[in-house]
Formats: C-alpha cells, structure tokens, sequence
C-alpha cells in the first residue's frame, strides 16, 4: 500500500484519552457535532458522557469480509481488525450482545450455532417500515452537502497493485469483483452466545428480542455498507435505537483522486464528520479497552494535521471543472460549486431516485421533460430511456425500461443535454410518472460540463454505494 500522506487541509481526528470502566456497564465519551449558528456551516466538536447497560447493548460487525476488490481496503482492515476482535470480546465479557453482519456470506454459515440463533429469534411485534432494505438518507441529512465524491467506488489502489491482487482472487478461485465468501477470520464468532445476519428484519428480531436499546456500529465501509446497510447506522436511528459510531475501528472507500482531492484518511474523517453532524454520535474503542485509541500507521499526516478541524465549508465551496458539481434544478449555473457562469456546451445531469414496489404501477415508469429545455437523452442504471410517440405538447416524455429499475432500491438518473448559450440549467424540473403517481424531481443534483456516455451515463458500481445523499429522490413514506 502507498497512502499518498498528502493532506492540505483537515482532520476530524481529535484524540480523546479514556478510562475504562469495567462491570456491567459502558461509559462512553460520545462525541458529536453541531452548528454554530443556523446556516453557517461551520461546527463545533460536543462531547457527553453517557454510561450504557451491558446487556441493553448491541455491537453490529459491519461487513468485515475475508477479502475485497480493493487491496488497500484489505491492508488497512487486517490492520486493525484485531483490535476490533479485542472491543468485541471485552463487549461480550461485560454482556453485550454482538450481531456479525457479513453481507452476502450467509451460505457459509447455514449450519452455524450463531446462524440458526438470529434466524429463529422470536418475530418482533412491530417491524419498522423498510427496515429490510438498504437506507441511502434520513431526514437530519437532507440539507447535508456530502462530503465527498465516492461515485468512482472509491478504490485507491496502484493501478499495477490492483491488477496483481485482481489476479491473486481469480487465481484462488474467487470473483475479483465480489471476492467475500465469509468473514475475516481475525474477527471471533462466538458459537454460544453470537448471532451471525446480514438482513434487516433478523437484525431487528434479535434487537428487540433481547431488549436491546443501544447499538454500537464497527466495521466497513463507512461511507456505503456502515451508513446504509439494512442493519446500519441509518436504521438504527430512523427506528429508534441510542446509536454510536466507534470511529477508529472503521473505514471508508475513497479515492484521494476524487473530489475534494485529500488524502484518504482525511477524506475518511470528512465521513466521520458528516456522522456526528447529521446521524449520529461517535466513539473510540479505548472506551472499551483503556489505553489510546487506534491510529493506522498507513495515516502519515501531521499531528497538528491531524487534530486541526476544518468546517466542510472550506472543502466545498470550489470543485474543479471536470468534476461533478451540486446544481439546483431549476438554478442557474452561477449557483454551482464550480461557477460555470454562462455556458454554451452540452452538460451532465444526474440524480439518484428510490422507487418502492408498491408505488410503481403495472403501466410502468416514465419520465417527463420540459420540451423547451431541448432534445434530452436520458439513463437510468446505465439504460437508455426511450422517447414515447405522443405526450402533451409542452412536454417530452421518456420511458424507462423495465429492466432498468430496482425498485426498492436506489437508482441512478443521469442526463444530457444543452448546448445553446444559456445562464441557467434545466428550466423545469423532470418528473418521474407511473400511473397516477408523480415525484417531482426538484431540488439538488449534480453537473458535469465534460464527460463522454461511457463514464458519465452510469456509475460502475450499484447506485445505493456510489451515489451521495445530498442528490436522493423518493416518495414521501
């Protein structure tokens, strides 16, 4: 691994010393984050202290896979797993009850104790409304300006590293792609006393079966499966549990190449930030452990660096051209991060859009333009919508295909469009339409100014991991 060290600005990483209280309860130094004043921007580091029962307790092992696509993301979880492993058996000694949640690995482990314990727990009496399903946004992150741009899946790997490791997984028999059959080894599953899910709705059982009232999150990463996991910090708060992030034993995909260009770890405590601002509070396993909490030793930033904060302010006022920027449909170009003033060329527009099964009628989905902003091309997921023959006059319709769409899930949209001379972007907002219900698409997007239909019509990875939350549309719930 080659960790660039380059950091011109920020660090969240405040390093808060702990005592370690033992017995049947947790005292936590809960950190969190809040606005100076409406509006500003710019936030101040809280702290409280709360003390948490032992036995009302849960920690959800986060998706801490035996291998993965990137090989950075693997050096830098093999590094600390093992203090990890040490949070969990101390949680567990104390009465804590620990959830390992190893997406996509739940083959391997039919015929595990800890299994058979998560799928047979007693049905809770009321089941939160989607909680099995990936959560992209709540409502305290709504005004939020996501911190970073994780749209290229934010793999940092040397391009000859990558292609060595991709080779290494073919040759093990593995999907270089999707590579995780289980979970890291280093991470003890205890067959006695655990409960192995990677599914909301068993997650939840477990919780409320054991009267579970506070859930502590380790794990990866961060950015996409920590915060949006059926059984994520996401969930956990929209449904009512007291949630804490344990900051130094977790991880975010980023790419220091991407927007706002900092170092990983820097880019990875701007996540952190965006936590403790708008989710939730965060902790450090030297809460648990005594002692100091973890620091990788791939972090090579300053002290001063890394214990300075920088409001996101500072990081998010200027995104160079090239990159996508946030718009406001309709809003004029001058309102971008970028500033692109008047613009005569043709521009990028994407959004991500959530449509649940139960909104989406027979008739299928369509999408509808303004037709005075201009011949439109439009992807949903990678696919090309096509224009339908008839349509009121004022407006362009476009069918989405079938195939395109994950419903229940998070979408991506993107479209292109322009070129005439003009101060504004798109004049009206789209409007996604199937049979009779409408979800107006008016609000925040992203632009691009250049680009080319093979890298700015898709993601190349599922919308939910890629796509911000600052750019989210879905039917009020």
């Amino acid at each position: 691994m080659r960790p660039t060290g380059l950091c011109a600005v920020l660090s969240m990483g405040i390093l808060l010393m702990a005592t370690t209280v033992f017995g049947d309860d947790l005292t936590f130094h809960l950190r969190f984050q809040q606005e100076r004043s409406a509006g500003s921007g710019v936030f101040k580091i809280q702290n409280r202290d709360e003390t948490w029962v032992a036995k009302e307790t849960a920690f959800i092992v986060c998706d801490v896979w035996d291998a993965h696509h990137c090989l950075n993301a693997v050096l830098r979880l093999e590094e600390f797993a093992p203090r990890m492993n040490d949070v969990l058996k101390e949680a567990r000694k104390r009465g804590a009850t620990i959830i390992h949640s190893p997406s996509d690995c739940m083959t391997a482990y039919e015929d595990h104790a800890a299994r058979k314990r998560a799928v047979t727990a007693p049905s809770a009496k009321v089941k939160p409304k989607d909680v099995e399903f990936w959560c992209s946004r709540i409502p305290s992150e709504e005004k939020a300006v996501y911190p970073i741009d994780q749209s290229d899946g934010g793999e940092d790997d040397d391009p000859a590293e990558h292609a060595e490791w991709a080779a290494k997984l073919k040759a093990m028999g593995r999907n270089p792609g999707m590579p995780w059959k289980t979970q890291l080894k280093l991470i003890e599953i205890d067959a006695d006393r655990d409960f192995i899910s990677d599914r909301g709705n068993e997650v939840w059982n477990v919780l409320e079966s054991r009267g579970i009232k506070n859930v502590v999150l380790v794990g990866v990463h961060l950015n996409m499966c920590v915060l949006g996991r059926p059984f994520g910090l996401r969930q956990m708060v929209r449904n009512g549990k007291n949630v804490a992030l344990m900051r130094d034993m977790t991880d975010c995909m980023y790419n220091p190449k991407r927007w706002p260009q900092v170092d990983h770890f820097s880019g990875n405590d701007l996540v952190i930030s965006h936590v403790e601002r708008f989710v939730c509070p965060t902790i450090t396993s030297n809460q648990i452990l005594g002692g100091e909490s973890f620091r990788s030793k791939y972090d090579t930033r300053t002290e001063s660096v890394q214990k300075s904060l920088v409001s996101n302010v500072a990081l998010v006022k200027r995104q160079p051209s090239g990159e996508w920027s946030p718009i406001s449909i309709p809003g004029r170009w001058s309102e971008t991060n970028a500033g692109f003033g008047t613009f005569g060329g043709s521009v990028w527009y994407r959004c991500t859009i959530r449509l649940p099964k139960t909104w989406v009628d027979p008739s299928g989905v369509k999408l509808s333009m303004a037709s005075k902003d201009g011949a439109v091309r439009a992807w949903l997921n990678g696919e090309a919508l096509t224009a339908e023959p008839s349509g009121p006059a004022d407006r362009t319709m476009l069918r989405v295909p079938d195939n395109a769409i994950y419903l229940d899930d998070t979408n991506i949209l993107v479209l292109h469009g322009g070129g005439a001379e003009q101060t504004i972007g798109l004049q009206q907002a789209p409007i996604v339409i199937s049979g009779k219900n409408q979800l107006e698409l008016k609000g925040r997007w992203q632009c691009l100014v250049v680009g080319d239909e093979k890298s700015s019509s898709n993601i190349p990875l599922p919308a939910k991991f890629g796509g911000s939350t600052d750019m989210l549309f879905e039917p009020a719930r």
